[in-house]
């Protein structure tokens, strides 16, 4: 064999044993919304990841942005990685501790089919241990689940597809001579520690200490398991936590990453990092401090004793007051507000007090204790039993949260003729009188309009993929988008929401909504899916740029007027007349958003983006669009692109693309790129 042979052979060795593409990224304290993928309630802060707050029954997510490769070219062999991060798992003052977080490495993007609690959002309560799953982590858990084998309730564990640790030992570090010591390390103590995590011939090396503190020679955990069944060629890394009942903040302070250094931890500042260390209470830990406690309450329990009877007395006064509990609550969410606080609140119903009158009743606005402002709806009810017909609004409501969405603050059932349902008050009413109102000052902007089709993207996208379950709300209209003193619009009106398992669509055929804004398949079927609320939102995107309800007598539907504006290239005049003289938009940008509308609301199920598409649209240009990242599968484009006409019909998404370029210089890669 000639000396040429063998070099090419050796160069070719070479490329077979090496990375098809080196990855390598070190995040210090500079983690923004360009460098990570967030979901569910993940919020980067002051430049630090945050995965969790002290919200119960939450899961955050974090990911670097692009795929990284897994596997050698051509090759089952997984490639050899490494990483460090430094985190901090601080608790809340009074509340339980738990449950914790995990370094993952998962095939896909979102958090669809994970669960809270002591599930770390990567798994759920059937998939936990199936093979499919793809998922590789390493746990940091408060939480000892005896069914899943958990060390103790401070452990780091390593896990392949399920919440079993292959290998798993007490959180801490090996010191002392010949490595023989062992230190405990307290995860939740809010102190900021460093973890290496080493992948090299199926063997795992996880290191821990505290920031700042040299590496231990030796590691916490080095087992061997055989990642060729668990890694696909390409996949994602980052951060997945949860919150249950317990509750603890769980926060990536820097984080690197390499599929060719492994030194790369060496890159991470460990210095002058923020502290989340609850301060000490030491004076109420002092011997002076117990004693004089101990004489107190031998003093006070005279005192206590002489008015316990009378304690006892109110109370079972104040019991007999109360309306019996609903053995649903219990199951549910049983935030019951006193009918008689609620009444005061409202001046006895008055109707001074009425603010709004929607489909199930009229909206009062009353004051309760403490001069907190509330939104008062009360829903006659036909019969005893008819406040189930409610309990999806009651138990959704209660339990989701986020800053575009009304909150609710409880319920009570007055007598058995109605129900009373208590939200924030939002100061400056509805978007419906914003919109179509007669006061020309009160009239907004383009971009006031822009913020508020944000807001509503938002919220809604959070009931789609943002919590546990999909909730529809299925009743999306101008009427029910409320704005806060802020002027921030919030979804409300949840009184048609449904629970839905995840990618599933409502067995029910009774067709409910509002008419103009239900999508055709929804009034053929009576089945309704997140296509369904994003019809809705498209209609809400066209009657607040044209400041036009979507049917009006002796006119043309809104879409179809639209669509033969579109035609003759005369879009833009479609735009309200009352904010033509306020400027701040161009006729492209008019163009782009008048086209999203219309997208959303295409007869085509198939052509409507998702709402994550949709707010990533929404943020415009200087953000840009990653269509295949972002689900909008190639072979999908190619069948907009390539589909033919039909007249009988509104326009394929292929010619919706030449309208708009003829109508201007926008394209259909321009609406969804976003430029």
């Amino acid at each position: 064999m000639s000396q040429h042979t063998l070099y090419l052979l050796f160069i070719a060795i070479l490329l077979l044993l090496s990375p098809a593409t080196p990855i390598e990224f070190v995040y210090n304290t500079d983690f923004n919304s360009t460098n990570l993928l967030t979901y569910g309630s993940a919020t980067i802060q002051s430049s630090i990841l945050a995965l969790t707050n002290d919200t119960t029954m939450t899961i955050g997510r974090a990911l670097y942005p692009l795929k990284i490769p897994t596997k050698q070219p051509d090759s089952s062999t997984p490639i050899p990685f490494s990483t460090s991060f430094i985190f901090s798992i601080a608790p809340y003052k009074n509340l339980l501790r738990g449950h914790g977080f995990a370094f993952v490495v998962v095939p896909s993007t979102g958090i669809s089919g994970v669960t809270t609690g002591q599930f770390l959002g990567l798994f759920n309560l059937t998939n936990n241990g199936n093979s499919s799953n793809h998922v590789f982590a390493v746990e940091f858990d408060l939480f000892k689940n005896e069914e899943y084998n958990d060390t103790d309730a401070n452990h780091v564990g390593v896990d392949e597809n399920s919440l079993t640790s292959s290998a798993s030992h007490t959180a801490g570090f090996w010191t002392g001579e010949n490595d023989s010591q062992f230190k405990e390390l307290t995860l939740n103590n809010g102190v900021n520690y460093q973890v290496w995590i080493d992948c090299e011939d199926s063997r795992i090396n996880v290191t821990m200490a505290k920031a700042g503190d040299i590496r231990p020679a030796r590691p916490l955990i080095s087992t061997f398991l055989n990642l060729s069944g668990i890694f696909l060629d390409e996949m994602y890394v980052g951060f997945s936590g949860a919150t249950g009942q317990l509750v603890q903040s769980h926060k990536i302070l820097a984080w690197s990453f390499s599929n060719s250094n492994f030194s790369i931890g060496d890159a991470l500042v460990t210095m002058n990092l923020p502290s989340f260390v609850l301060p000490k209470e030491s004076v109420f830990r002092s011997k002076g401090f117990i004693v004089g406690v101990s004489l107190g309450c031998l003093f006070c329990i005279g005192s206590i004793g002489s008015v316990y009877l009378l304690i006892l007395r109110r109370r079972e006064m104040k019991r007999k007051q109360k309306e019996d509990i609903e053995d649903w609550e219990l199951e549910y969410w049983p935030h019951r507000i006193d009918s008689q606080e609620i009444y005061a609140a409202t001046k006895g119903f008055s109707e001074e007090n009425v603010i709004g009158i929607g489909g199930n009743g009229k909206v009062y606005k009353g004051v309760m204790t403490g001069e907190i402002e509330v939104a008062v709806k009360r829903i006659p009810l036909q019969e005893e039993g008819s406040v189930r017909t409610f309990l999806p609004e009651i138990s959704i409501l209660g339990r989701l949260k986020h800053r575009n969405l009304v909150g609710i603050r409880g319920w009570c059932k007055r007598d058995k003729g109605s129900l009373a349902l208590v939200y924030d008050y939002m100061e400056n009413g509805s978007l419906d009188k914003r919109i179509f109102g007669s006061d020309e000052s009160s009239t907004l902007s383009w971009n006031e309009r822009i913020k508020v089709l944000k807001d509503v993207a938002s919220g809604l996208l959070y009931l789609h993929q943002g919590w546990q379950a999909v909730v529809l709300h299925r009743d999306i209209k101008a009427s029910n988008v409320l704005l806060d003193k802020d002027m921030n619009a919030r979804l409300g009106d949840f009184g048609l929401a449904r629970l839905l398992d995840l990618d599933q669509s409502t067995t029910s055929t009774r067709v409910i909504g509002t008419v103009g804004y239900m999508a055709p398949e929804m009034v053929r079927t009576g089945r309704a899916s997140a296509k369904t609320d994003v019809f809705g939102f498209g209609v809400l995107v066209l009657e607040v740029v044209c400041g036009r309800r979507p049917i009006e007598d002796g006119k043309p539907s809104l879409i179809d007027w639209l669509w033969r504006l579109m035609e003759r290239g005369e879009l833009v005049s479609a735009l309200d007349d009352r904010i033509k003289g306020k400027g701040g938009y161009s006729e492209q940008e008019v163009e782009r958003v008048l086209g999203l509308g219309l997208l959303c609301s295409h007869w085509d199920t198939n052509l409507r983006p998702k709402m994550r598409q949709v707010v990533k649209i929404l943020e415009g240009p200087s953000e840009g669009i990653d269509l295949e990242s972002e689900g909008m599968e190639v072979n999908l484009l190619d069948r907009m692109r390539t589909s033919s006409i039909m007249v009988s019909r509104h326009p394929t998404f292929d010619e919706f693309g030449r309208l708009i370029s003829s109508s201007g210089s926008l394209t259909i890669s321009d609406l969804m790129e976003g430029r």
